[in-house]
């Protein structure tokens, strides 16, 4: 039991090296056969449940415990107390693991049935619960660990789902080859690769001949600082001066939150931005708060200069507010109890109202873009709904100044690639420290700025016309095939019944005789 126990945590620390800024796509594959092969070597369900809490505790404790870097720098919180925390989360996201497995093992399937039919369902339904319980956290999905992988390819067509059922099925088909020492398995496995190879050569949209210039300014300002009231002008004043220089680009962007104020605190510093990007033939979208006319705070980012509008007046008609908020760092649950315990519940920028699920794209120069603000771009559902036939680029402004230089910002860009290439739309992706980074539409990266480097990137890019299969129909095809696969389960289960209940029925004729 307790080999076991110590293979399945290592096994699940495994899994966080395919993700970046690792990326060793294979890792994941090795990961999940190890906890399938233990899951169906444990006798009793709730023994599978312990190997698969202890898997996800390995998973998550080395795949998050990033986060531990925002309670340790900003949470003001004693260390023991801290590293609860942390320890807390990384049991409650563990649980998701352990119920996989002990539905697996209680469901009582022969072990071609459970691995090859039922674990890849019941893995998405279990990881899409956990990344909409509470608000959702669906942070290292399998399937964005496979964006360099061949499996990425399939993106186009069932999303980053789509990529983690076919993980599961590959790594039980694997499985069950070396539980039963039997290679029949390895046939199938091998046809879907070549699948995968076959359809990377698919080009589901058309590449437009026109090429965008893009700037985006990584003005690496300090989180200790940046809200300071003496630093709201420098900081200003940083990201014009960096702006002046780069006039010829198309669309300029600044990062989440560039703006350490109110939108309706700088009308006039935002109006003569908006004459000098006219005058230049050139537009700015940049990251900003504002309090609008029902009292609530929103984290919104807004676009000036030449956007097919008027000149600026105060609210920006060019904007987009965000809706999907992270828990304890835009809004607070029980804030009223919570807020006066520590300043970990109290954190700058916690006090955030939602924006509409879907909004209106962002106009920049002509071009449209379908936004989301930092960590909404992990919910791919939200971005598929936010482009339309006529949208040209995904735009995320973010500020993952909060992790230092852990890996959670590397995970970030990972993810963001992966919603590029499911929609097949380049990708801009502004922050304040890095990872900033220009995407094109098949998940690949055009350039990058280091981290913590005050730089301008300049890119220019090409945009595409037409619609992936997954930006048309979303999850629908794998949620058909998930219905399917329980149907068959259902089938053999009811014929297997029959003819035990026919054997038994000649059994008792025999014995009657």
């Amino acid at each position: 039991m307790c080999l076991k126990t110590i293979g399945a945590v290592f096994s699940g620390a495994i899994g966080t090296l395919s993700f970046a800024p690792y990326s060793f796509w294979p890792a994941m594959l090795i990961s999940l056969i190890a906890l399938f092969v233990l899951i169906l070597h444990s006798p009793p369900p709730k023994f599978a449940a312990f190997l698969g809490l202890s898997w996800g505790l390995g998973y998550f404790g080395t795949g998050i415990s990033w986060i531990y870097v925002v309670i340790d720098k900003f949470g003001g919180l004693p260390t023991p107390i801290g590293l609860l925390l942390i320890s807390f989360l990384i049991l409650y996201l563990a649980s998701y693991p352990a119920l996989f497995a002990y539905i697996l093992k209680r469901a009582n399937l022969t072990r071609a049935q459970a691995l090859l039919l039922f674990a890849p369902p019941l893995w998405v339904v279990i990881d899409g619960i956990r990344g909409w319980f509470l608000t959702g956290f669906p942070w290292l999905w399998p399937g964005y660990s496979q964006i360099d992988g061949p499996l990425a390819s399939v993106a186009p067509l069932v999303g980053v789902q789509g990529i983690s059922f076919l993980l599961v099925f590959i790594a039980g088909a694997i499985s069950l080859a070396l539980l039963q020492k039997n290679g029949r398995p390895l046939f199938v496995v091998g046809l879907l690769f070549v699948l995968c190879s076959v359809l990377s050569q698919f080009h589901w949209v058309t590449q437009n001949k026109d090429k965008v210039k893009i700037a985006m300014i990584q003005g690496n300002i300090p989180q200790e600082i940046k809200w300071l009231p003496s630093q709201r002008w420098p900081t200003l004043l940083l990201y014009q001066d960096m702006t002046r220089k780069n006039w010829d680009a198309d669309i300029i962007i600044w990062p989440e939150a560039a703006i350490p104020a109110l939108e309706r605190d700088l009308p006039h510093f935002l109006d003569r931005l908006d004459k000098a990007a006219k005058n230049n033939n050139s537009t700015i979208i940049t990251g900003l708060l504002d309090k609008k006319d029902d009292d609530n705070f929103y984290n919104t980012l807004i676009s000036i200069g030449k956007n097919g509008g008027s000149d600026y007046q105060y609210p920006a008609k060019e904007s987009y507010s965000k809706h999907h908020l992270l828990v304890f760092g835009e809004f607070v649950p029980f804030g009223e109890l919570l807020r006066p315990l520590a300043p970990l519940f109290n954190l700058p920028m916690s006090s955030f109202s939602r924006g509409e699920y879907t909004q209106e794209n962002v106009n920049a120069n002509g071009y449209q873009l379908a936004s989301a603000i930092c960590y909404e771009i992990a919910f791919h559902e939200q971005v598929r709904k936010s482009l339309n036939a006529n949208s040209d680029f995904i735009l995320t402004l973010s500020n993952d100044t909060w992790f230092g230089d852990s890996i959670g910002p590397h995970q970030h860009l990972e993810i963001a690639r992966m919603r590029a290439l499911e929609n097949a739309k380049p990708l801009l992706r502004s922050t304040n420290t890095g990872l900033t980074a220009a995407i094109d539409y098949k998940g690949k990266i055009i350039a990058q700025i280091p981290q913590f480097e005050t730089q301008v990137l300049r890119a220019t890019i090409n945009t595409t016309q037409g619609q992936t299969p997954y930006t048309r129909w979303g999850d629908g095809p794998l949620y058909l095939w998930m219905c399917f696969s329980l149907c068959v389960i259902i089938w053999q289960r009811r014929k297997n019944k029959n003819l035990s209940f026919k054997k038994n029925k000649i059994n008792k004729k025999r014995i009657q005789k």
